[in-house]
């Protein structure tokens, strides 16, 4: 994990930040592919952590999962870098198409450096059903009026099958999280290599700004 933290910066981004992501491409090792995109989930952690993207490409929704330490990942470009009201953004696939097109020659947005992270407080709304999933039983927070889509029957259904106790439910985030014993133990182990790499990238990146030729006019 570390040799390919050495070779590739992987910047702080969130659900709903917009990432452009660029791949080599396995059947042609002199060509790229770069995709532009929201960040609709972020699974996993260490080598297995990947993000999915998605964007509307010729009217149809495009979602990409890329593996974060895959060796055929070239860059991570965060053009955006905010969070949304949930934790995750399947519910774009049953969206308007609006909430889920960007530009693919979107410019990065500048940002001060230790600033909060804002959150957007965007709500979307979902086309007619039928739907991807039944939203109406997640209590999501970034849709816009989803009861206005659904019957009464529906509704109770919703009532009957809501889980509020979730969000206090130890054991499910101990599951899915590492534990924190664990946690310091890795970290104190990689902490000083992370810094070590860190100082290299602002280095760099130094470097190439002084190195770029001025635009003549």
């Amino acid at each position: 994990m570390l040799r390919r933290r050495a070779k590739i910066s992987i910047p702080e981004f969130y659900v709903g930040s917009i990432l452009a992501i660029t791949v080599a491409d396995p059947n042609s090792p002199s060509k790229n592919n770069r995709f532009v995109g929201i960040c609709i989930d972020r699974i996993g952690c260490g080598l297995r952590a990947s993000c999915i993207l998605r964007n509307i490409v010729d009217g149809h929704g495009v979602e990409i999962k890329y593996e974060l330490y895959n060796p055929l990942l070239k860059r991570i470009e965060v053009l955006r870098l905010e969070k949304r009201l949930d934790s995750t953004l399947y519910y774009l696939r049953d969206a308007l198409p609006q909430y889920s097109t960007f530009s693919f020659d979107m410019e990065p947005e500048p940002r001060i450096e230790g600033a909060t992270i804002p959150i957007n407080p965007l709500q979307v709304e979902l086309k007619p059903r039928p739907w991807y999933a039944r939203w109406e039983r997640a209590n999501l927070m970034g849709v816009k009026d989803v009861n206005s889509h659904i019957t009464e029957k529906m509704l109770k259904q919703a009532a009957i099958h809501e889980k509020p106790w979730e969000k206090f439910d130890l054991m499910k985030q101990y599951r899915s999280t590492i534990p924190e014993d664990e946690q310091v133990e890795i970290f104190s182990e990689v902490e000083s290599q992370l810094k070590e790499q860190e100082v290299t990238w602002q280095n760099a990146r130094r470097q190439s700004k002084f190195s770029r030729k001025p635009i003549k006019a």
